[in-house]
Parts: C-alpha cells; structure tokens; sequence
C-alpha cells in the first residue's frame, strides 16, 4: 500500500453520522446512496476489496458494485472470502458457482497454522487445539492481543479466540498481504448494537490493531426487509434472464417463474430453507421453515438463529479488526 495513505483520498468520514434507516424512507432512496458510496469508493482508493460471505447483505453489494463497475468504465475489485473451516457446504457451493457466473476473483482468506492442524489431527468442531502447537503468530494474538491464559482452546468459531483466530487474523493478515486500502462491506445499522453508529465511509487507521485501511459501507441504510425487495424488484430481474422486468417474490424454491430455477437466483438456497443469519454449520439453526423474506421480520429478530455467546462478543471483536 502506498505510503500515503490516506492522504491521496476525498471521503467524508462522517457521511452517515447520527443517520438511521428512516432517513432513507423508500427502498429507491436506499438504493440511490449505495450507488453513490460505492461510486466513490472504488474512485477514491487504489486497491479496494469487498467482503462476500455468501450471504444477502454482502451479495447485495456485490451488485452494486457490479452495476457501478460498468455504469462508469471501473474495475470490479476483488471479493475476500473468509474461510473458517465451518462453513455450510451450500455456502461454498454458492460462493464457487457465482464467482464463476460472475467472472469474480476471490481471495481466500484463511488461517491456515489452525486449518492445517485441525486437519493433520482429524478435529470435529468443540475439540480442543493446544495453544503451543501454533505458530508465533496466532500464539502472539492468543496470549498478548487476547490475553488468553489457558492452555488449550476449542475450534469453535463462535468463541472469543475462536473467532478471532479464524476470522479476525484471517481477514487482517489478507489485507496486509494484499495491500488492501478500501473493504467494501454489507454491514447495516440494524444489524446489531456494535454497528449502529458505523459511517458510510469509516477509518481503520490504528496500525497495532489492524493493517491501516477504511472500511466502505454502501448499505448501512438497509434493513433486512429492504435488503429482501432491493433482492426481488431490482437486483434478481436485472441479473437473472427470464425473471419478469417489475420483479417477483417466491414464496419457495419452487414457486419460481417459468424458465427460472433457484441456481439462476444469487440467493443463498439456505434462505430458502429459512435461515435469516448464516454463520457456522455448528451454531446457526434455520428461524422458521419459510423462507427468510416472508419470515415476520419487524417482530422477531434477524440472528435469532445464531449461537448468542458469539452475538455479544461483536464489540470486542469489533475493536480487533473484525467486521
């Protein structure tokens, strides 16, 4: 990354600042910003990336940054995909097949000192890795970054080291690695506490926590439900070939229009089966059996299926680097 960072930029950094979701009244004026924000995010830096879990919030970026990309003659960055060995098959599935129908380069992003013995000595998730055996590396974070004491930890994403080993490490590891500036990411003010006073464009610049870079934020104004029709009325008709122009909700994978199947459709099947949150294969359970858009999403909560000791670690995770 150039030395000057963040110099050679022009963003406001306090774009977004003390705004909610109802500032953005209609799903036209959500759809307005995150075109602007993404606009200026892949000018401004020199070397962005965006975050693709495979779920809706960051799939939704990504077309909007697809969009933009050809709008306006600009490079599609690449997607860090953050593999943290407990993923859902149908997640790599998805991720594999529309990196390839989206002509996308990912980056993997994975701890590989835990993934490689995790595999050396056939773990199942919950055993425990003996802190020692690890590289100077992850023990620096265990011991001096988490002043972490025991001497063994579980292989368990939704745990404090956990999760930070494997996604925290992973993903800042990849950015100093990659030289990323700009992440381009899915994150919303409603999606939790820690992120409800996010910007659309937010400094990370604390080089002894994370590789200096900005985090841009095209959909903070979302909520879930306006993710869902941002999904059927805009982004699936004007990516998906015999998907009727004014949009269309399924009420399953199933009751799909004639001529579309639910692999036409960039919407995790794991939605379908009525998951709102998608985590690990360990911790997340499906919220209802419909799918997650016709779930009663104004009265029940979006990460009601997710592990809760994993959700009330999100501040701290937060201050290390994490998303």
């Amino acid at each position: 990354m150039s030395e000057a960072f963040p110099e050679y930029l022009d963003v406001d950094y306090t774009d977004g600042e003390g705004e909610t979701p109802e500032d953005y009244p209609s799903t036209e004026a959500k759809i307005e910003k995150a075109i602007e924000v993404t606009k200026r995010g892949l000018e401004q830096y020199e070397n962005p990336a965006v975050m693709w879990t495979g779920g809706k919030d960051s799939t939704l970026t990504l077309y909007f940054i697809k969009e933009v990309a050809e709008k306006y003659d600009l490079e599609v960055p690449p997607a860090v995909f953050i593999d943290h060995y407990q993923h859902f098959d149908e997640i790599m599935d998805f991720v594999e097949h529309w990196a390839d129908e989206w002509d996308l380069d990912v980056i993997w992003a994975r701890n590989e000192d835990v993934g490689n013995y995790v595999d050396e000595h056939g773990l199942e998730p919950g055993d425990d890795i003996p802190v020692s055996e690890l590289s100077e590396h992850n023990q620096h974070h265990i011991r001096n970054i988490l002043e972490y004491e025991e001497e063994t930890f579980p292989f368990l994403l939704d745990t404090y080291v956990g999760n930070h080993l494997l996604k925290t490490v992973a993903l800042n590891d990849t950015l100093e690695k990659h030289d990323i500036d700009g992440v381009i990411s899915g994150v919303r003010w409603d999606e939790q506490e820690a992120r409800a006073d996010e910007t659309f464009f937010s400094p990370r610049h604390n080089p002894d926590i994370y590789p200096p870079h900005d985090r841009i934020q095209p959909i903070l104004q979302f909520e879930e439900s306006a993710v869902w029709d941002a999904f059927w009325y805009f982004a699936v008709p004007d990516t998906v070939e015999n998907y009727p122009e004014d949009g269309y909700v399924p009420t399953s994978d199933e009751d799909l229009p004639e001529g579309v199947s639910q692999e036409d459709v960039p919407v995790s099947p794991k939605y379908f089966a009525g998951f709102r949150s998608l985590g690990s294969e360990v911790s997340t359970d499906k919220s209802a059996d419909e799918p997650a858009w016709l779930q009663d999403m104004a009265n029940t909560t979006e990460r009601a299926g997710r592990a809760q000791d994993k959700e009330d670690l999100m501040e701290r995770l937060r201050d290390l680097g994490y998303m």
